[in-house]
């Protein structure tokens, strides 16, 4: 499995990369900017734009295949206010992404991150003991180059790191303008990316991101606080300094039956994302327009929302309307959030959407788990996988 190789070694760190943990841990080792795009490996990329242009409200920005010179894959960018999506197709069955998506089903393959540059982040992740998937090179067309490199982590998942030598193109080298505008549902930025991970390895990639990223803990729930009758997780959520690329690590903790991670792990074929958080400036209007569009999202019973107040206080949103989409609150310190999960976007249940509003609180909505598990149980009960 490519997951077991994410590092140069699974073992203890040992006092090299204990000491590059002390040093690093809230730096920017690699010089990362940003999450530049989430590419998902599917069976039909055509399609899957059309899903998500007409579903989740993401415009067509540029193409690459058969008419681009592109002899082995289709992909189509997608982009909503700073979110991009790459959708891929192999066009011939030996294609390594073929046998990505025969085991997998569709799902992400490259969570790509803009680095200051390519060659020196890559250095430093191998360094540093990640497992090099793709050696720097340059990528370049009429509009300009890039500088791209390559490193596994968990399951088959890879990190692309790009840095720009001068492009100016409509998405990346390769790649041909295709605008094809959508009914913008208001969505800002992907707010954070969750893995899942099989039981025991939570704390190897919580270390890996710490060792390779600089990045830092910034939450970790165990399972009194994320568990039900029926089932449990653990979960540490990784943040670089910033908080702007946050990658919550998830893995299944031991209850009466089958936890969703483990129902993912089996579905997908493997550790990999699970879901992908989409930060909205008015969960009111995206939600509603999700909706109408089809979208399908996770429901909790009405009791929850006559708890509301006395949980959490009061909110500018009315609480009937709310009740009506299905959304939930949580409180902190900072302030609070919005959230609400979308059903498996996939015939697997494997990958699936959250939208959040963020209203001063940075957090995960700790105090919505019990409500949203049980939820999830009763979809796992219907499919026979609780």
């Amino acid at each position: 499995m490519r997951g077991e190789q994410g590092l140069a070694s699974e073992g203890a760190p040992g006092e090299k990369y204990a000491k590059i943990i002390r040093e690093n841990r809230m730096e920017n080792p690699l010089k990362l900017k940003r999450i530049h795009h989430v590419e998902f490996l599917v069976g039909n990329a055509r399609q899957a734009a059309f899903f998500y242009r007409k579903g989740f409200g993401f415009s067509q920005v540029a193409y690459s295949g058969l008419e681009t010179g592109q002899r082995k894959r289709t992909s189509y960018a997608m982009s909503q206010g700073k979110a991009n999506f790459l959708l891929t197709t192999p066009l011939t069955p030996d294609d390594d992404a073929a046998e990505h998506i025969r085991k997998h089903g569709d799902g992400v393959k490259d969570i790509a991150l803009e680095v200051a540059d390519a060659d020196q982040a890559f250095e430093e992740a191998v360094k540093r003991g990640a497992l090099p998937a793709q050696e720097p090179h340059d990528e370049k067309d009429e509009h300009g180059a890039i500088r791209r490199a390559a490193v596994h982590t968990y399951g088959d998942t890879i990190h692309s790191l790009i840095s720009y030598k001068g492009y100016k193109g409509p998405f990346l080298p390769g790649f041909a303008a295709a605008p094809i505008a959508a009914d913008d549902c208001g969505i800002l930025r992907i707010d954070h990316i969750v893995g899942n991970v099989e039981l025991g390895k939570m704390q190897f990639w919580a270390d890996y991101y710490t060792r390779v990223f600089g990045f830092h803990r910034y939450i970790t729930f165990d399972d009194k606080d994320i568990s039900t009758e029926y089932s449990a997780l653990m979960s540490i959520v990784m943040s670089d300094d910033s908080h702007s690329v946050k990658f919550p690590i998830n893995e299944p903790a031991a209850a009466r039956n089958k936890s969703q991670i483990q129902e993912y792990i089996e579905a997908y074929g493997g550790p990999g994302a699970q879901h992908l958080a989409l930060q909205c400036k008015d969960v009111l209007h995206t939600v509603g327009k999700l909706q109408r569009n089809g979208i399908d999202f996770l429901r909790v019973p009405d009791s929850y929302y006559q708890a509301l107040p006395a949980r959490v206080g009061p909110v500018e949103e009315p609480i009937d309307d709310l009740r009506a989409l299905g959304i939930l609150v949580d409180r902190d310190d900072e302030g609070y959030l919005l959230q609400i999960f979308s059903k498996p976007v996939e015939d697997r249940p494997t990958v699936f959407f959250e939208v959040i509003q963020r209203k001063g609180s940075r957090g995960f909505g700790k105090g919505n788990f019990k409500a949203l598990f049980e939820s999830i149980e009763m979809e796992q009960a219907r499919r026979g996988n609780l």
